[in-house]
């Protein structure tokens, strides 16, 4: 299975980063050196010194140094030379991140139930990209699936977004909202009471917040 088939251009690294740092044998200071190091490039910086992440860390340059010849020494950072520049690159820590990625997804697709559910998955987020004009997240993807674990159709997840965006609510917090006030009016209709907690997934939400506060542009 190559990087195409599971649409790896539109994976944010960072995300995968978070997921599977342990399974790298990575420690906190070194993923937390690897994003500002990302950040870094990101804001226009070919060449990230151990000085240059001093600015921004509370790490000593010291220990910096020393964590980012671990790095190395791990094959995670590479230093490449450029038309006679030096320039930092995270290729090497991407594509073992992107091979990890791509192992969860085979594991998921082994049996039919597991296929299913993925298929299931995939044509909502399909549809949520199209009605948001932007690439959901990995967290996005994994409430998603959450709700279908919880009982919720295809139908009643695309009704709620809709839902929500008709009140200029583009998030998921109020998909979940509706979601939920959907299943208490079923659920009262039914049985003259409800079940469901009005409170919130905090977890999740809180979760899907700072995520999407940080490092995704909603159109809306």
């Amino acid at each position: 299975m190559n990087g195409q088939a599971v649409g790896m251009e539109g994976i944010d690294f960072r995300y995968l980063l978070l997921d599977f740092y342990k399974k790298l044998g990575l420690s906190e200071n070194e993923a937390m050196v690897i994003l500002m190091v990302d950040q870094l490039i990101r804001q226009g910086n070919d060449f990230v010194s151990q000085s240059d992440l001093s600015f921004k860390m509370n790490l000593s340059e010291r220990e910096l140094d020393n964590l980012m010849a671990g790095l190395m020494q791990k094959d995670m950072i590479s230093v490449e030379s450029q038309k006679g520049r030096l320039r930092t690159s995270l290729s090497p820590v991407k594509e073992k991140l992107y091979g990890l990625f791509q192992q969860a997804i085979a594991e998921k697709r082994k049996t039919p139930i597991a296929a299913r559910k993925a298929e299931a998955v995939g044509k909502v987020r399909d549809y949520f990209e199209k009605r948001l004009n932007r690439t959901l997240s990995p967290l996005e993807v994994d409430t998603i699936s959450a709700w279908l674990d919880d009982g919720y159709s295809d139908e009643d997840i695309k009704g709620a977004l809709e839902s929500a965006i008709a009140y200029g609510r583009k998030t998921f917090k109020a998909v979940d909202s509706f979601l939920r006030t959907v299943r208490k009016r079923d659920d009262i209709e039914k049985e003259g009471y409800t079940g469901v907690n009005s409170r919130w997934n905090k977890d999740i939400e809180h979760t899907i917040e700072i995520a999407r506060t940080k490092w995704v542009e909603d159109d809306d």
